[in-house]
């Protein structure tokens, strides 16, 4: 499995893949130079259940502490985990 994350300056998406097929992805976009919003996290049909969410929801913070932004968390899921992990609580916006 393999974690990707395609953004330009407007939008992006992180994603796991396998044998070149989508697992599961979170799409966001720049609100602002510092900040960005997960707007929505899915994880495909006959993968629930293997933490590829909370798997995103990482690489999403790992990326905003790398680059110096803050999080926006629209998207419920991704709201929840990052509300249950007071470790994230640095990139929240």
């Amino acid at each position: 499995m393999e974690l990707k994350n395609d953004y330009n300056e407007k939008y992006g998406t992180f994603y796991l893949e396998e044998n070149g097929k989508r697992q599961a992805e979170m799409t966001y976009m720049f609100s602002s130079p510092s900040n960005f919003i997960i707007d929505h996290t899915e994880v495909y049909s006959g993968n629930e259940g293997n933490g590829f969410g909370k798997q995103l929801v990482k690489a999403a913070v790992d990326f905003a502490r790398g680059k110096h932004l803050r999080i926006i968390p629209l998207c419920p899921y991704a709201k929840s985990i990052m509300d249950k992990t007071p470790e994230y609580a640095d990139v929240l916006s």
